[in-house]
């Protein structure tokens, strides 16, 4: 874990209150956890960095200090499989308000899960584990521990899933790799006990997990 960077990266978003994607991205994998492929493009002759280095289909989200909540502002567009489709969706992100760029990612797959933080004044980081995605607050079915965790504690998060059969295998459906997952899981409350007294929360959702690996597809870090 490159503890140095990760603290250089939230010092220079202080003053912001929160640390930008593309930001929050560098640190998780400084930290060791898988991000997906990305490039920030800003104007359209860097479609053509996004062609050499990505391969469609692609997910593209609007970078801009002013907005916390990218669906607020319908600035996620998802499927995106053509050169012109990346123009069209530059050109409206850079009519929101704020905007610095756009980060731009190959598509993921698998089930969705919430992995978060949020650093409690009394008790330190607590880790949360759930089922993710937009249902989020609607499924309401998620587990809690203190940090740091360790394999066992993981094991008991998910079995007090209500969904923990989805994770498992279900109705023929490929199992997600749970070896992955702990290992993602340990990797994130190491950093969160490294950084807590920089953060008050984070929340990576959705991180996608499927039989080979879990990919974290959106991150937000609020500090303290």
């Amino acid at each position: 874990m490159q503890i140095k960077k990760i603290e250089t990266i939230l010092k220079e978003s202080a003053q912001r209150g929160w640390v930008l994607e593309p930001d929050a991205k560098k640190i998780l994998s400084l930290a060791g956890i898988t991000v997906p492929k990305s490039v920030v493009m800003k104007v359209p002759t860097d479609i053509a960095i996004v062609e050499r280095k990505l391969d469609y289909p692609l997910v593209a989200k609007i970078v801009s200090p002013q907005v916390i909540h990218k669906s607020d502002v319908k600035g996620v567009v998802l499927g995106i499989t053509s050169p012109e489709e990346l123009k069209t969706v530059l050109q409206r992100f850079t009519k929101i308000k704020g905007f610095v760029g756009v980060i731009v990612e190959e598509m993921v797959k698998g089930i969705e899960l919430i992995i978060g933080a949020k650093n409690d004044y009394q008790f330190g980081p607590m880790i949360l584990l759930g089922m993710g995605g937009t249902g989020v607050e609607i499924y309401r079915d998620s587990s809690l521990k203190m940090a740091p965790i360790g394999e066992a504690d993981i094991d008991a998060m998910i079995e007090n899933l209500k969904a923990k059969k989805l994770l498992q295998g279900y109705r023929g459906a490929d199992a997600i790799n749970l070896v992955v997952l702990k290992k993602l899981l340990i990797s994130f409350s190491r950093m969160t006990m490294k950084i807590d007294k920089y953060i008050e929360s984070i929340d990576l959702n959705p991180v996608m997990c499927n039989a080979k690996a879990c990919v974290v597809a959106d991150a937000r870090i609020m500090l303290s």
